[in-house]
């Protein structure tokens, strides 16, 4: 703020209610480099240890340190585990991105959504997309839709728009065209 209003220190200070002092603390506690570069070597040679199994690990070696401070290094190093995701949001997570298709035709993808109606019935659709031109090409809706069903929906469409070199299912296993019939 100093810089881009041209005010001097006390004037911004003001400005925003802070003490001068925040502004002006240098902090005098060793940074203490060696173990830092310890920790981040175990880390990378653990990598699914958390700071608690790493600070056991540093005490074992004779480092004498808190956990609070093995914590705070950890965070301030960049250290920290993802947390893992929920079982149930696990398939959406890994999906693959979706080929590129440079003309029509070239690839189509397939999804089998459900939803469930006012009065506690199911229905499901089958979606089938050109990934080209983003053009859906079926929506077939049911309350069951069986083999049978999808193989109609997919001869019909072929029949109509020419058969796709590929068929991609819920964007994880790919078809060649050649495994259905028409």
């Amino acid at each position: 703020m100093k810089m881009a209003y041209k005010v001097s220190e006390r004037r911004a200070c003001t400005t925003f209610e802070f003490a001068r002092s925040v502004v002006r603390y240098e902090s005098k506690a060793d940074p203490q480099t060696a173990l830092r570069m310890r920790l981040r070597k175990l880390a990378m040679a653990r990598i699914g240890y958390g700071y608690r199994r790493l600070h056991v690990l540093l005490w074992r070696e004779g480092w004498r340190v808190n956990h609070k401070r093995v914590y705070r290094m950890y965070r301030q190093e960049g250290l920290g585990l993802r947390k893992r995701t929920p079982r149930r949001r696990r398939a959406c997570l890994k999906r693959e991105t979706r080929p590129v298709a440079s003309v029509k035709n070239e690839c189509w993808s397939m999804d089998f959504m459900s939803d469930e109606l006012f009065d506690g019935r199911r229905i499901r659709v089958l979606t089938l997309v050109d990934n080209h031109t983003r053009e859906s090409l079926a929506l077939h809706v049911a309350q069951r839709i069986r083999g049978m069903e999808v193989v109609e929906v997919l001869e019909r469409v072929s029949k109509e728009h020419g058969k796709p070199r590929t068929i991609q299912v819920d964007n994880v296993l790919s078809l060649e065209s050649s495994t259905f019939s028409g």
